[in-house]
């Protein structure tokens, strides 16, 4: 019953941050459409920012895990990858890509940057579980994991419009941004690691982290 309580104020309390959040990413949406930004600085922008976002996830996932009482490398292992490869997928693909074919934008693709760069994301996924596990903190690297992923959302969403969108697109795409974020990276970083921790412990003990 606490760990129900403890999701529910997690998830409400971070509905601020990720319309902060969606806010600065439709601020870059209308800064690229009035540089007439290529598409190719899309494509780029998004494969720095989705393995960065891979990184921060593995590292808050496990690191929320550990807080709460999570022991055993293979566990840890398991919780940090799936936390963080599975959700980020959805969060920076999965989800944009549904936003696109909804709006029919003309360049619209899925990409997995655990398979398409493996050599790049699961290397970086491996080492945020390695420092997550080792210093287990959870608050800036929380908040800098949901500004990454807005970013890595918004330039997947980006790399497929192909033209300048109209103000009921970039309302459309502020919506999928808040979607893409809020669910996913809350799953991710508080909901995935509370499910499969033995004992949920105070939240004081991560204040006090």
């Amino acid at each position: 019953m606490y760990r129900n309580r403890l999701i529910i104020k997690e998830l409400r309390t971070h509905v601020p941050f990720t319309a902060t959040g969606t806010l600065s990413g439709v601020l870059i949406v209308l800064v690229m459409i009035g540089m007439n930004t290529p598409s190719s600085v899309s494509s780029t922008l998004f494969w720095v920012m989705h393995p960065s976002h891979v990184l921060l996830s593995a590292l808050v996932t496990t690191a929320m895990y550990r807080l709460h009482g999570g022991r055993g490398i293979w566990n840890i292992l398991l919780i940090g990858y799936v936390g963080s490869i599975g959700i980020a997928t959805l969060s920076d693909c999965i989800i944009p890509f549904i936003g696109e074919w909804l709006l029919d934008m003309p360049n619209r693709g899925l990409h997995f940057g655990f398979i398409e760069k493996w050599w790049l994301v699961n290397p970086l996924a491996l080492a945020g579980i390695c420092v997550g596990a080792w210093r287990p903190h959870t608050k800036f690297f929380h908040a800098g994991h949901v500004l990454v992923s807005t970013w890595a959302s918004l330039f997947h969403i980006t790399m497929a419009m192909g033209g300048t969108p109209g103000p009921l697109v970039i309302v459309a795409i502020a919506g999928f941004l808040f979607l893409a974020v809020w669910i996913p990276c809350c799953t991710s970083d508080i909901v995935f690691p509370l499910l499969f921790e033995k004992t949920v412990t105070s939240i004081k003990k991560e204040k006090e982290n």
